[in-house]
């Protein structure tokens, strides 16, 4: 059907119109209080439209849309949509599905509180987004100390003995039956105060608990809940307070430039600034600051479940009424939003919008080095392909052994693709054939089994391990003439062409340059090909340590558990995986040894005994 026919055909009702290009592909998503007089005025020549809107019709060759009851019902199929599609021609919320969030396991008997990075509808309750990652690991950090919430991924639950988390205070233990899901739930609540910022009335709630069991004379929990309590009160100190009415706010202002908008946001509860964040919009070239501020309310408070009564914003927006209404429906009151024009809240105001003009700097100076280190990159990549004459350099794979005094004898391989670590390719192997130190021998096993599993996996299409079955475009390998010689010579008796460099170093054991064709290539260490092969030649040389620190570890901790009558190979290897060190099992007490995996009290006692055997 023509464009001019469908237009003919289009109803008055409120609805969502969904913009397509000759791809079939969504390229705008809108809703209108009449679809028939919206989505004409698109293609009405008489009107004055916008640059980007200009742009944007010239690339229409078809649209559909969705009749609703209402303009809320649209405001709410649109933000959905656009969230789901992403259309270019959209003011889109930058990246918004990589934010952290907190989510809240409302949907299990036992909730736990975990971070994840996309809302779904599955009962759970999410607070974010969190643009600052490490302010959600705090946040998490704080709370597992405070509240006593399960860890584990346990979903069954089955009665088990607790972990150690119960023993420290930080588990109320679920799964060994030690609370009650009406307990558990309560502390649940604690938890969800806390993060909406309603931090005094935990702390009320906490007094009260704590008032109680010192009447019923349970001194070491009333003990619990007076240090939870200053623990909160340390968090409250640390909180700004911005009005004396203790309102609750959003306070919404941005900055933009030619191409992006910074929003930042104060979130204020009872009348403390809690948390800040700041949210980048892309499409926003000379677009009016109502409908950036618009775009950007729509798509934040979409997955909120809390609104605050009142929000500020620098501007005034588009359809205030309708999204007043619309935030209603999702906090259950009355939602306030305003511009204050003078005063204690407009100073506000201003404050927010002079952070966000500062963030947007600090944008603007991230881009801009990230634009020189990328243009380093690709120069100490491209100075590296020249030097050595290669017509195609996209995969290199780098060697280096390592042992202790002869012993453990390891090897690393790292992959570097097209300037970038591709450490999901790296491999370690544990060196079979020799004993004592010989790293030319070494890195010619490597090599060896290196690419005869690569071609074994290329021969096997059902079973391609990607990391075996690319070959490099060059080889490098952390060492002189003889650990190139043997990974050539390797490479010849597979019938396999790659060329082989060596990475040497000085007598400080710092990287100096190549050895190409048995010379040494000598490179001034301002050099950005320099800084590469001293990138490439540290990060092999400190998988390879990793790995070798590893095997020594765990052979001096096995040969002293092995020491230990009735301590078998399954409990050896449980130990091994539960305890960090040798000297966390001689500190550990029967307790703690007999709750861990494979292990009983007989079993916690000899290796106890065994520790003190000489005290």
């Amino acid at each position: 059907m023509a464009l001019t026919e469908k237009l003919s055909l289009l109803p008055t009702q409120p609805g969502v119109y969904i913009m397509k290009n000759r791809d079939d592909q969504i390229i705008y998503i809108g809703k209108a209080v009449s679809l028939k007089n919206r989505v004409r005025s698109y293609f009405n020549q008489s009107g004055q439209k916008h640059p980007k809107v200009k742009a944007m019709v010239q690339h229409i060759a078809d649209f559909e849309y969705i009749i609703t009851d209402s303009e809320l019902e649209a405001l709410i199929l649109e933000c959905n949509l656009i969230k789901k599609h992403r259309p270019k021609y959209n003011i889109l919320l930058k990246d918004d599905k990589h934010y952290p969030y907190l989510k809240i396991t409302l949907q299990e008997d036992f909730p736990r509180i975990i971070i994840c990075r996309e809302v779904k509808k599955d009962g759970g309750k999410y607070f974010g987004p969190y643009t600052n990652t490490s302010a959600v690991y705090e946040t998490l950090r704080i709370i597992k100390k405070i509240f006593p919430l399960r860890q584990c991924r346990n979903t069954k639950l089955m009665k088990n003995k607790p972990c150690l988390n119960y023993h420290i205070k930080q588990c109320s233990a679920p799964c060994g039956g030690h609370i009650s899901k009406e307990e558990y739930r309560e502390i649940i609540k604690q938890v969800i105060l806390f993060l909406e910022g309603r931090q005094e009335q935990v702390i009320k709630d906490l007094q009260k608990e704590m008032v109680l069991a010192s009447e019923n004379l349970q001194f070491e929990k009333a003990a619990i809940l007076r240090d939870k309590i200053k623990a909160i009160e340390k968090v409250v100190e640390k909180q700004k307070m911005i009005n004396a009415a203790l309102e609750d706010q959003d306070v919404i202002a941005f900055a933009k430039d030619n191409h992006t908008a910074c929003v930042q946001t104060f979130f204020i509860r009872g009348g403390k600034l809690i948390g800040r964040e700041h949210f980048l919009l892309n499409g926003t070239d000379d677009i009016e600051d109502s409908e950036i501020l618009t775009a950007f309310i729509k798509q934040f408070y979409m997955n909120q479940d809390f609104v605050p009564r009142q929000i500020l914003l620098q501007h005034e927006i588009d359809e205030v009424k309708i999204i007043e209404s619309w935030l209603h429906s999702k906090r259950g009151q009355k939602v306030y939003i305003k511009v204050p024009k003078k005063g204690e809240k407009h100073q506000l105001v201003d404050l927010v919008a002079k952070n966000a003009e500062e963030a947007l700097k600090e944008l603007k100076f991230k881009v801009q080095a990230t634009k020189e280190k990328e243009k380093r990159k690709i120069e100490g990549w491209e100075g590296l392909r020249e030097r050595l004459h290669l017509d195609l350099l996209t995969r290199i794979e780098a060697y280096d052994v390592s042992n202790v005094q002869g012993a453990y004898t390891v090897a690393s391989m790292v992959v570097f693709t097209e300037g970038e670590f591709q450490k999901s390719h790296y491999r370690r192997f544990k060196i079979k054939t020799i004993s004592g130190q010989n790293d030319v021998a070494a890195i010619y096993e490597v090599i060896s089994r290196r690419f005869k599993r690569g071609l074994q996996t290329q021969a096997d299409d059902e079973k391609q391990d990607e990391s075996f079955a690319s070959f490099p475009d060059l080889i490098l390998i952390d060492g002189g003439k003889g650990q190139v010689h043997s990974a050539q010579k390797a490479l010849a008796e597979l019938g396999i062409i790659i060329p082989v460099c060596g990475m040497v170093k000085n007598e400080k054991h710092q990287t100096r340059g190549l050895l190409i064709h048995d010379q040494e290539l000598i490179l001034p260490t301002h050099n950005e090909t320099f800084k590469l092969i001293t990138r490439i030649q540290d990060e092999a040389h400190r998988f390879a340590i990793s790995y070798q620190q590893t095997l020594h570890k765990k052979g001096t901790f096995s040969s002293i558990l092995d020491e230990i009558p009735g301590i078998g190979p399954k409990r050896r290897q449980a130990l091994l995986s539960h305890f960090k060190s040798i000297t966390e099992i001689k500190e550990a007490s029967i307790e703690t040894l007999q709750n861990a995996p494979q292990m009983n009290q007989k079993s916690a006692q000899q290796v106890y005994n065994y520790f003190r055997r000489g005290n």
